[in-house]
């Protein structure tokens, strides 16, 4: 019988390609000369990723964690299935633990997860990497709503943080989630690496965890509000935005993480969530935040030929629709938060949490680029893309105590235009009278983040500014998370955290000066069956009302009717919506 090591290298090679990542590490000690043949095998572990990891013949139970193919062939083959191995290990080891803690102390319990958690510079740098290679953009979307390309390594992520304990372990260890455990009780001491990169693995993961422990005083929203809200945060050295305060334009994680945790309170409590297009995002982990995710809509080869060649050189996909949520306190609660009376709070010490009343707007943002420039001074590698467009608010107003069933009203001149605040739904494609200007620029940072800058224009004149950068890098479909604020750095503020994302591209031949209906298809996606049937009543109670006021004008020039209800071309429309009174005038 012819022994292993006897065998002939190639026959040898094959073997070895069918063996589980894990037991690698067991037959390299089985002897010399299988610790020499597998030592710098690049070939075979090549193989073996290939075989087992991505693309196995018939997957068993222990090789259920598939991975994307990697966009390139220039790794360390043996690294990344060692590195796998491991960080498998540690989540699925950990997870197993957690949910058996019920049956150990609960010391122990606690010892564990700081012995787990020093594992955080490993867990966040193979997170990275593996996020870093997932799968690009695909030709079409399986639904309007869903603009991330799926991702194994995402999937295969999400199931190692669907674990309580490992988020605990590895996505809580910020300032921010220290403050709340009440573990921080000297603010003297420097941030500490693993800070940022538990907030970074917290960012990237996409659905902030709001509490910190499983009683109600365990919410976090108060204690990022404290850090949104701080005056102190928003510096020329910070550039106002998400950035570390020593001037390098480095993102501070904890910013951003304490960003997301009062969007996301805010969405909840506003029920957006009900909505795909956000729940794609705000609900699900690892939603997108890598490179190249956003899948175009329309499909990029029927926009190809109508593309723009700045667009066509654009590194960012800019020209689009997006969707954007903004968020600020009343103004009187701002600045008593920010500037109290006999206030002597060393620089380094945070402020009281601060838990009160926000208010959320949704906006819907058109943009399109208009040049395309070197670099400056202080940015990363790539060019500047200069845009400009309009933006609109979605919810003029609403009532949070509204009943789910309270009938919305919409007032127009001539065609209706209807945007609810539970369910947005368009009636007909209608241009704005309201419609603000919006312009900014999107370039790379030299730490090789995307650094968006924007401005709202009002009346012709810049009015608010916006700093953030996008998660994941370009074309991410995460979008972008940062700080909006007065456009001069006005030291009293307001200021306050935004978040927009892309949701379709530039239709060809599209007017960018008019919002239309391809534009909201994504955010009506699964409601627009609700009300296939109304749609046809609706158009006929408005055709009915222009009938009548033909009728009544003829002959009768410049007789105007009632203020109220019968200005001309009026119409009134009654839908379902979590919202009392919507007024569009056109």
């Amino acid at each position: 019988m012819v022994h292993l090591t006897q065998l002939p290298p190639e026959i040898l090679h094959n073997i070895l390609s069918h063996v589980d990542p894990e037991d690698t590490g067991y037959i390299r000690q089985t002897c010399r000369y299988l610790l020499t043949f597998m030592d710098g095998n690049r070939a075979l572990f090549r193989e073996l990723y290939y075989r087992t990891l991505v693309s196995p013949a018939q997957p068993a139970t222990h090789c259920a964690y598939l991975l994307d193919e990697p966009p390139t062939t220039d790794l360390d083959w043996e690294k990344e299935i060692r590195d796998y191995v491991r960080l498998r290990h540690i989540c699925l080891s950990h997870g197993g633990l957690d949910k058996n803690k019920d049956a150990v102390n609960h010391h122990s319990h606690h010892r564990r997860t700081r012995a787990v958690s020093s594992e955080l510079p490993f867990v966040h740098d193979v997170t990275t990497r593996l996020l870093s290679r997932s799968a690009r953009s695909v030709p079409s979307r399986p639904a309007r709503s869903v603009t991330h390309a799926p991702s194994r390594n995402a999937a295969v992520l999400a199931e190692f943080f669907a674990d309580e304990g490992n988020r605990n372990a590895f996505l809580s260890r910020s300032f921010i989630f220290e403050r709340a455990r009440g573990e921080r009780k000297d603010f003297s001491d420097p941030p500490r690496p693993e800070h940022q990169m538990s907030a970074h693995l917290h960012c990237l993961y996409g659905m902030p965890l709001l509490k910190h422990g499983r009683t109600r005083s365990s919410r976090m929203y108060p204690f990022a509000c404290s850090k949104v809200y701080d005056l102190r945060e928003y510096t020329e050295h910070t550039h106002w935005g998400p950035f570390m305060g020593d001037g390098s334009l480095r993102v501070d994680w904890e910013k951003v993480e304490a960003i997301l945790l009062v969007l996301r309170s805010n969405i909840k409590n506003k029920s957006l969530d009900s909505f795909s297009i956000f729940s794609h995002f705000w609900d699900k982990p690892f939603a997108g935040p890598w490179e190249g995710s956003y899948i175009p809509w329309p499909p990029a080869a029927e926009r190809e030929e109508e593309q723009s060649e700045l667009e066509r050189r654009d590194p960012y996909n800019v020209s689009g629709t997006w969707l954007r949520v903004v968020c600020f306190l009343d103004y009187n609660d701002f600045f008593s938060y920010n500037f109290p009376i006999g206030d002597e709070t060393p620089d380094n010490v945070p402020r009281p949490v601060l838990d009160t009343f926000e208010a959320t707007r949704l906006i819907l943002m058109k943009i399109h680029v208009t040049d395309i420039t070197d670099p400056e001074e202080g940015d990363g590698d790539g060019p500047v893309v200069h845009f400009k467009g309009f933006s609109r608010s979605l919810d003029s107003s609403w009532d949070d105590n509204a009943d789910s069933d309270l009938r919305g009203r919409i007032r127009c001149y001539g065609e209706v235009f209807f945007l609810g605040f539970s369910v947005f739904w368009v009636v007909r494609e209608r241009n704005f009278a309201d419609l603000e200007g919006i312009k900014g620029t999107a370039r790379m940072t030299p730490e090789g983040e995307v650094r968006w800058t924007t401005y709202s224009i009002f009346g012709g004149q810049e009015r608010w500014k916006s700093e953030g950068i996008q998660i994941g890098g370009r074309r991410s479909a995460r979008g972008v998370v940062g700080n909006w604020f007065e456009k001069d750095y006005d030291p009293h503020g307001p200021c306050g955290p935004t978040a927009f994302w892309k949701i379709s591209d530039r239709e060809p031949q599209s007017d960018d000066h008019q919002v239309e209906l391809n534009d909201f298809l994504p955010i009506v996606d699964g409601y627009e069956q609700d009300f296939e049937l109304d749609l046809e009543h609706e158009h006929e109670h408005i055709h009915d009302h222009e009938d009548e006021h033909e009728h009544e004008h003829v002959g009768d020039e410049g007789q105007a009717g009632d203020d109220d209800d019968d200005e001309e071309g009026h119409a009134e429309v009654y839908i379902p919506v979590d919202v009392e009174f919507v007024e569009i005038d056109g």
